[in-house]
């Protein structure tokens, strides 16, 4: 405060908003900055040759290990499943995980079970991988392998620039491991520069800022966004916001949805957005506040808020940018501070 004035140091969601906007410079680093080390843990994966992906993460980095799952089953046509560390840490089970790659994906690398867990896959035969924004963190240390997301120091608690920069180092990881070297780097910072901006996210956000449960919902890539896009409003608006696969929502979800239970739909171009077109008609049927937030091909109508066109599997990097927005703007709009939720903190220690 500065005589009695707020000053922008005081203003309610800057961090938040600083780092989402930053997030274009972000990937511009990445891009200079990370292939050499992408390109010599992709090296020593290939000559592992493993035969099963197990990806471990808490909260938003749960999303980001999700879009991997999905990246290394298409793409690399290997399986893929989402660990569950406690299986570990609280019933001391003790898998056999010869011939699988371990990866923990954790932007602090302060989560202890992650930490325990990641050890004890090393010792069970499995090479591990640890995918952080702290290489001096101690999960960095217990892998045998590291990647750096590079997105410098988050101070807002909501993650999001610390999100994207996990999405595309496990992209660049599963481009270099597979040897398709699709890279289009000034195409995705101008994506991402799109987004940033948008238009659409200030009506969105007017629109539910007095709502107090909503449903979010997408297919394939755009799962992890659904329900990274969920997690973002739950925790800066304290709404009860559910996510669900667009095929899962159909089998019973749908019941709760009406128009007294808003629905966000992320409707990206290509598989992912085609395979809703069957998900959004059924919401259009029961009458549902529908909003739509991807591509006008595929969803049949003009989304609220329009996304910058990319590849399909980069397509994630680019969509949770505005769904960050909306989560910032109906904070505000609610009169909540998004850098700093109530009873959060930076780093969750689980066990």
């Amino acid at each position: 405060m500065t005589d009695g004035q707020p000053t922008a140091a005081d203003t309610p969601g800057r961090l938040m908003a600083a780092e989402i906007a930053e997030q274009p410079a972000v990937f511009d680093r990445i891009l200079a900055e990370s292939l050499t080390d992408v390109r010599g843990v992709a090296t020593r994966i290939r000559d592992a040759k493993p035969r099963f992906v197990v990806v471990a993460g808490r909260g938003t980095s749960d999303h980001a290990a999700l879009y991997f799952k999905y990246l290394v089953e298409i793409v690399l046509g290997l399986p893929g499943g989402l660990a569950s560390p406690s299986t570990t840490t609280a019933y001391g089970a003790d898998p056999d995980l010869r011939d699988v790659l371990w990866v923990a994906v954790s932007q602090s690398g302060g989560s202890p079970d992650l930490l325990e867990s990641t050890r004890a896959a090393g010792r069970a035969g499995a090479l591990t991988l640890a995918v952080t924004n702290n290489p001096q963190s101690a999960l960095a240390a217990a892998a045998e392998l590291h990647l750096d997301v590079r997105a410098g120091l988050e101070r807002a608690v909501a993650a999001t620039k610390t999100y994207t920069a996990t999405l595309l180092t496990l992209w660049l990881l599963v481009d270099e491991w597979s040897g398709r070297h699709r890279l289009d780097g000034p195409a995705l910072v101008d994506a991402a520069e799109q987004a940033v901006h948008v238009a659409g996210v200030t009506q969105v956000a007017g629109h539910y800022r007095f709502v107090d449960k909503l449903v979010v919902t997408g297919r394939g890539y755009a799962y992890p966004t659904a329900r990274e896009a969920a997690l973002k409003l739950m925790e800066t608006s304290y709404l009860a916001a559910h996510a669900f696969s667009g095929a899962d929502l159909l089998h019973g979800p749908l019941a709760m949805v009406d128009s007294d239970r808003p629905v966000l739909a992320v409707v990206p171009h290509g598989v992912a957005g085609h395979a809703m077109g069957a998900v959004l008609e059924r919401l259009r049927d029961r009458g549902a506040d529908l909003t739509v937030v991807g591509d006008a091909e595929s969803a049949g109508q003009v989304p609220a808020i329009v996304l910058p066109r990319v590849a399909e599997e980069l397509s994630p990097l680019i969509e949770i940018i505005p769904m960050q927005r909306l989560a910032h703007t109906m904070a505000i709009a609610r009169h909540e501070d998004p850098d700093a939720p109530r009873g959060l903190s930076k780093v969750t220690r689980t066990t």
